[in-house]
């Protein structure tokens, strides 16, 4: 009797946490990699004994067809930039918000509110924004290098790493022409193509996920990326130069979403809410420094609004987003 009781003793403990994993709730979370700690997640969890089941994409086109493909219920909270908010929104792809349940809400700086994508926030909320710079090792380039155009240059032949985004690449050949980055006409977007073909062979990789890898290898020491990218090449006292081209840069902001058909609804805004605390929103810059729209976050590198409202967003344009897509793959 009392080895019976010895072995319940034993036992019982394992069984709880048995049933404590089939009972936990769960989150579905889609994002782009390297944009939230995982202590972040896994404090989360703790707190509200949430397992968070974690999925991660390279950029908005694959964002877009991981949810047009997938089950209604699969995924529960994604991160689409600005204009794929406008083309889920038109797709009914994600879901109005309930703001009473985002008391966190007000943490927001109302810059970053209200804009021509999302008009009065109906479908989301903003998270991180970011801005495409382009990045110099001075240690090996000594040129004085301030637009797009410069890059061109044939000395620096396979030794630039470039983002694999096509809408902000070919909007970068666009404004490096003085055009409009979201141009829908054939002519100008043709050229565009011409000056992508030209700048080919100094192409080292296109890289969204972590270009700054390039630099602290040394396999290339020019770069077009993500301002946070771009500082954390400077690690380890790396003389890199961050540079804002002339033309103009792009500028993009991440936001939460709730998918269309979401089963863990309830959940999606406890993880909302989460994230939209100061604490938490300062946790996710000082290890990704990008731009938080957090009112008492600073900016990153960015030391102005001037910066950010200066950039250029990267807009829905419908069908003819079928131009790109063509321009894209003769590119690469």
């Amino acid at each position: 009797m009392k080895k019976i009781k010895f072995l319940f003793v034993i036992l019982m403990p394992l069984l709880l946490v048995g049933c404590n994993r089939k009972n936990q709730e769960v989150l579905n979370v889609l994002n782009w990699s390297s944009y939230i700690p995982d202590s972040v997640i896994h404090d989360f969890e703790r707190e509200y004994n949430i397992k968070v089941n974690y999925g991660t994409y390279s950029s908005n086109e694959e964002l877009l067809a991981k949810i047009s493909n997938s089950k209604s219920g699969t995924y529960d909270v994604i991160f689409p930039s600005d204009y794929m908010v406008s083309l889920m929104i038109e797709k009914d792809l994600i879901e109005e918000l309930d703001k009473t349940k985002l008391t966190n809400i007000n943490n927001i700086n109302t810059v970053f509110l209200n804009q021509e994508y999302d008009k009065n926030n109906k479908y989301s909320i903003p998270f991180l924004s970011t801005i495409v710079v382009i990045v110099v090792n001075k240690d090996k380039i000594k040129d004085n290098i301030t637009s797009y155009n410069d890059l061109l240059n044939p000395k620096y032949e396979n030794n630039i790493v470039i983002l694999d985004d096509q809408r902000i690449t070919i909007g970068m050949a666009l404004l490096a022409l003085n055009y409009n980055m979201n141009e829908v006409d054939d002519y100008k977007l043709n050229q565009a193509k011409e000056w992508l073909l030209s700048l080919k062979n100094n192409i080292k990789a296109y890289d969204s996920d972590s270009p700054k890898t390039f630099f602290l290898t040394e396999e290339a020491d020019i770069g077009v990326m993500w301002n946070a990218e771009a500082e954390l090449a400077k690690v380890d006292g790396n003389n890199i130069d961050i540079i804002y081209p002339k033309e103009g840069h792009a500028i993009s902001t991440d936001n939460y979403c709730i998918v269309k058909g979401a089963k863990n609804k309830k959940n999606a805004y406890l993880f909302i809410n989460y994230l939209l605390r100061n604490n938490i929103s300062s946790t996710i810059v000082n290890e990704y420094p990008y731009i938080s729209p957090n009112k008492i976050v600073q900016f990153s590198s960015i030391k102005t609004y001037d910066i950010f409202n200066n950039g250029h967003y990267v807009k829905n344009i419908g069908e003819n987003i079928s131009k790109y897509d063509k321009i894209w793959a003769d590119i690469k």
